[in-house]
């Protein structure tokens, strides 16, 4: 993946300043793959994480970041909400679609945080950590991610329930024969 980035041609530089050699031997490169959308997400994603390790005070390096920065780091993404998340004492606590605005806050949508955990912690392995040290993968952030489901779903009036997988029945001749036996009696 840096590879791609550091080959990236640059735009807008002068061709007069190369020789015509080059310029035929720089068009016969193949250009590399435009990163897919998750792809491009990811690396935007752990850029931003990392900018905000950086302006941490001290800045924090990445070899250091533990469990409490990302916990940091998702209530920050927390101001860029675009999700109602109606407090206790709201009078339309618990409503799916409340009848009119009310002053509680914005937050990150649970699924969105899940998604950028996922995507930050895959990121991270990408750039040499290991598995066992991940950060984004300790069995604190998925407990945070329960419970930020949990109060948004209660808040909201919309209960969460995890989806059950429908079995795909196979039929094996044995049971085709038996269907038909039963018709054709």
């Amino acid at each position: 993946m840096s590879n791609q980035i550091q080959n990236t041609p640059t735009h807008g530089s002068s061709s007069s300043s190369q020789p015509p050699s080059n310029q035929q031997h720089h068009q016969q490169e193949p250009q590399p793959q435009p990163l897919s959308r998750y792809e491009s997400q990811k690396k935007r994603d752990w850029n931003t994480f990392g900018q905000y390790l950086n302006n941490h005070s001290p800045p924090v390096p990445l070899s250091q970041c533990n469990f409490n920065h990302v916990l940091e780091f998702l209530r920050y993404l927390d101001q860029f909400g675009k999700t109602k998340v109606h407090l206790q004492s709201c009078i339309f606590f618990g409503q799916p679609a409340p009848p009119a605005p009310c002053t509680c806050p914005l937050r990150q949508a649970w699924g969105s945080l899940d998604a950028l955990i996922g995507r930050l912690r895959a990121a991270y392995e990408e750039h040499g950590g290991s598995s066992e040290t991940n950060p984004f993968g300790g069995g604190v952030i998925p407990s945070y991610l329960r419970e930020v489901k949990e109060c948004q779903g209660k808040a909201r009036g919309i209960p969460y329930k995890k989806k059950k997988k429908k079995r795909n029945q196979i039929k094996g001749p044995n049971q085709s024969a038996k269907v038909f036996k039963q018709s054709a009696s």
